[in-house]
């Protein structure tokens, strides 16, 4: 099994090395009918001759190209910025799109071998590496992780932080550093969707693949338990069909791109201009969309929080939820179990859904005005502002970035507005709770130790009170964990919760205590 495991890795690190090659592969010349067929007829005149000197240049290196492409483009606006010509300013994100059109070699010419060599080969060195453990004992196994590398901060864990932080950073502000991965997966997006592959079908495709590879994981190791094995299958299925596979038959049919599992105010541009004219002018389909998406938020919510608790959602549908429970699972004890973390997480997560309600409210009243000024507030800069510091930093930077430095619910704990107004409904309205039997709590901390929202169940399972909290995602690991089931996830009417610790049996002492 051992000799299995370490071929798997060594034909996982391969993979993913020759992953990190292809990053220097092809060759990049630009020429007259590439920026004829890419900018648009305003921008031929001055972005066009600003770009002669890169004309029918050839480069080995696509990060040299994008540099000097970058630097021509962001003179020629700096120089009508400093001149106050703000009509002439270009806004077009053109890097991208010509620095992949300008590329020629094997990437381009042999896609479907490198995506073999590179995604194929990291899939089998995974599962050659994690299958082997289907050979043990089911049941929940600690196995160091607190003296292990890759779990406990360890160099490893530093080592995969770090490269997460840095293809955030490229994926969302400097895409044109990626356009060899974007085409490795041409293949599949053409497939899909028609047409060749975005930045944004890159991160599908690859939140996909994380999801069920390490979702195979999950299934093996938390194989004991019945509940992890449905919500597990779940997570799979909403990430692979509504929020990868189904977008991109709409866009092949010419229509919006639509997540139906994704909410407001997690999709925060819901109710941009760009998409709910793109909603519109899209017929009956759009309008279905739209009305979906309101309905989800307005009723949805309520009634599905009130019967389940927030669990239906952030760890059975979510994707956010649904790539910390699988990639993010060796790091769910990583999780801050201080009552000041907690103090923190009360106050962030709340004033970013203030944020997120204030932004749409704003962006909403320039929508139905046609104003962008609401009380001397430009309402473009501040729903710009929360797109790069919530939805680019701290959802994707930190939020996934984190993982190995601060578990893997960092976002879903501390930013997002979705989890915020889906915990006001549980805290205050819902009949899902966690009950505990104290009399049976052996205070192993196993269920502390596993809960990635950073709560200390043990505590409330000594005193043999209900957890009732708002950052609650029902995830079940504290029950999956515990050896001796003191630990239930249930749903009864919200009046019996136990809210308040009652007098208890502590183990076999006959002792009695008043909390």
């Amino acid at each position: 099994m051992k000799s299995i495991q370490r071929l798997g890795l060594i034909i996982f690190l391969l993979g993913f090395g020759l992953w990190l090659y292809t990053l220097s592969m092809n060759e990049f010349r630009l020429t007259t009918t590439i920026l004829e067929n890419n900018l648009k007829p305003e921008h031929q005149a001055t972005l066009g001759k600003a770009l002669q000197p890169l004309l029918n240049k050839t480069y080995t290196n696509g990060w040299r190209f994008t540099y000097e492409f970058d630097q021509i483009f962001n003179r020629l606006n700096n120089s009508y910025k400093a001149a106050q010509q703000w009509d002439k300013v270009i806004y077009d994100e053109y890097s991208f799109n010509i620095t992949k059109a300008s590329a020629n070699g094997p990437l381009k010419t042999q896609p479907l071998l490198w995506l073999f060599l590179t995604f194929g080969l990291s899939i089998i060195g995974i599962l050659l590496y994690i299958l082997p453990d289907i050979q043990q004992l089911a049941g929940i196994k600690n196995n160091h992780i607190f003296q292990n590398a890759a779990t406990s901060r360890g160099w490893i864990g530093w080592g995969v932080g770090t490269f997460l932080i840095f293809f955030y950073i490229l994926l969302y502000y400097y895409p044109q550093y990626l356009v060899n991965w974007t085409m490795l997966v041409d293949p599949i997006s053409q497939s899909l969707n028609g047409g060749e592959a975005s930045r944004w079908f890159l991160y599908g495709f690859l939140y996909t693949l994380c999801v069920a590879v390490m979702g195979i994981r999950m299934l093996i190791k938390y194989r004991h338990s019945r509940y992890q094995q449905w919500r597990t299958l779940s997570v799979i299925f909403f990430q692979t069909a509504f929020a990868f596979i189904v977008p991109e038959i709409l866009v092949s049919l010419n229509k919006p791109y639509y997540d139906f599992k994704n909410i407001w105010p997690l999709d925060y541009d819901f109710f941009f201009d760009y998409h709910l004219n793109s909603l519109i002018q899209s017929g009956g389909l759009g309008i279905f969309m739209l009305v979906w998406g309101i309905l989800l938020f307005l009723v949805g919510v309520p009634i599905m929080t009130y019967f389940f608790g927030k669990r239906w959602y952030c760890s059975w549908v979510c994707g956010c939820g649904g790539l910390a429970e699988t990639l993010g699972d060796p790091y769910r004890q990583l999780s801050d179990k201080s009552l000041k973390s907690w103090k923190i997480e009360r106050y962030l997560i709340h004033g970013v859904l203030v944020f997120a309600v204030v932004m749409t409210a704003m962006v909403l009243y320039t929508y139905f005005t046609g104003s962008a000024n609401v009380l001397f507030v430009d309402s473009n800069s501040v729903r710009s502002a929360y797109g790069f510091w919530i939805g680019g930093i701290f959802a994707g930077v930190v939020g996934t970035g984190f993982y190995p430095l601060m578990g893997n619910r960092v976002w879903c704990r501390f930013g997002c507005p979705l989890a915020a107004y889906l915990g006001l409904w549980q805290k205050k309205k819902s009949r899902f709770r966690i009950t505990t039997n104290g009399g049976q709590c052996i205070s192993c901390g196993n269920c502390s130790t596993y809960c990635e929202m950073g709560i200390d169940v043990r505590a409330y399972a000594q005193r043999g009170q209900d957890i009732v909290r708002s950052s609650c995602v029902g995830c079940g690991m504290c029950s999956a964990v515990c050896p001796r089931g003191v630990l239930n996830l249930e749903n009864a009417s919200e009046n019996s919760r136990v809210m308040i610790a009652p007098e208890i049996l502590l183990g076999n002492d006959m002792t009695h205590h008043q909390s």
